[in-house]
């Protein structure tokens, strides 16, 4: 069965999608190295490219490069193809990395993905993302702009006001973590709030468990998952068939991990995308994510290629609550409270919940407590997420090398 698509882009044939994309990234590789001196130093003379194919013989940008160059050049490393008073709006996200937003309808590309989901003009939407320095609620808040849709920016939180917001504007479609649409169900119930108005969940940020989709599409919610990150917007998403289709106006490469050699479709590896965008031009920015490039044909009417989506972390970062924890800021931690010999964050999953624990070596039991005070503390306020803090004998953690250990 053929879907609805959202552009007509989506149902181009592979062919006619290559030949379109290779156009724009020669034409936005020229202007990068003409008027960007970072990119002109770093493409070599293969430009133009003679095909997608060539991208793997340009270098990988990683997320751990951008801390340094925009260290180096506030505030964007010379990344941006605008001076900053150009740009819309100026994130910032843990790490940091400092993040724009261009002008343009859809920036961030997340109208397909809302309409894959079932979001269609006029139709109200919940944004429970957070609206506080970093992106994520902006990036759907472009989305249901191009779409047509009204939005309340409920942000997360604030369980009560949120009830009340959905009985008086009855949206239709939420957009947040998945864990906090159960927890505003469960609220509603309890009130015996009316939240019958939520048919329609569009999440991402953290994992989705077969499980929770089920306990979600039996209480009237039929959830999509979609894929982005802070820097590229939205990468994949859920539109019905197997897997999550690629976005249009990016170039998705899956490649071994750490390096730049593309792996055959099938094989999971890490994701590389190229980001077609004056604004922000991002040429095989490693994400640092894990999938596979999916084969067969769809029945959905989109005929980009599809990944199985998120698997993992090419390297230890992790996603807690839709915030990335990452190695650098345990190791802040521990520089903070150098009193603790050796640190280990454990991420798990307790009741459909995202759960942390910072295990925590020391000799002496008689400080354990105001130790893991002060590591509680720490944690709270370098990743943004409260956890639970345990201080274990020295000697006593696993020797594998593992700062973060995510067991879900």
């Amino acid at each position: 069965m053929t879907a609805e698509l959202y552009d007509a882009a989506e149902g181009q044939s592979p062919t006619d999608r290559a030949e379109n994309l290779l156009a724009r990234l020669n034409l936005q590789l020229a202007a990068m190295r003409e008027a960007q001196p970072f990119w002109a130093e770093r493409l070599p003379a293969v430009i133009p490219l003679k095909s997608l194919d060539d991208l793997a013989k340009l270098p990988v940008l990683r997320k751990s490069d951008l801390v340094e160059l925009q260290t180096a050049k506030p505030p964007f490393g010379g990344l941006t193809g605008r001076p900053t008073g150009g740009l819309r709006r100026l994130f910032v996200s843990p790490g940091p990395i400092f993040d724009p937003e261009g002008r343009g309808p859809d920036w961030w590309n997340s109208a397909a993905a809302l309409h894959a989901a079932g979001a269609r003009p006029a139709d109200v939407i919940l944004n429970t993302f957070s609206y506080h320095l970093t992106p994520a609620a902006f990036i759907f808040e472009g989305g249901a702009e191009a779409i047509g849709c009204p939005v309340i920016p409920s942000g997360p939180g604030n369980t009560a006001d949120q009830l009340v917001a959905i009985a008086q504007y009855r949206p239709r479609v939420y957009v947040g973590v998945p864990d906090f649409l159960k927890i505003l169900l469960d609220k509603a119930d309890e009130a015996g709030a009316d939240r019958s108005s939520l048919e329609i969940g569009m999440v991402t940020g953290a994992a989705l468990p077969e499980s929770l989709r089920a306990e979600l599409a039996a209480r009237g919610v039929a959830v999509s998952q979609c894929y982005g990150t802070a820097d590229l917007g939205i990468v994949a998403f859920e539109d019905g068939g197997a897997g999550m289709v690629v976005s249009e106006n990016i170039i998705l490469e899956i490649v071994r991990p750490g390096t730049g050699e593309p792996v055959p479709d099938g094989e999971v590896g890490e994701i590389l995308v190229t980001r077609l965008d004056p604004d922000y031009p991002l040429v095989r920015f490693a994400t640092g994510d894990l999938s596979a490039i999916l084969t067969g044909a769809t029945t959905t009417g989109r005929t980009n290629r599809r990944i199985k989506g998120w698997m993992g972390r090419a390297d230890q970062a992790t996603k807690v609550k839709g915030m990335f924890v990452r190695p650098e800021q345990v190791a802040a931690i521990a520089r903070a409270v150098p009193e603790a010999l050796r640190l280990r964050l454990e991420v798990s999953r307790d009741g459909e919940q995202d759960r942390m624990r910072l295990l925590a070596e020391h000799p002496d039991p008689a400080a354990a407590q105001a130790l893991g005070d002060r590591l509680a503390d720490k944690l709270a306020e370098i990743t943004r997420l409260k956890g639970a803090v345990e201080v274990v004998a020295a000697g006593s953690l696993p020797n594998d090398g593992k700062v973060i250990a995510d067991l879900r």
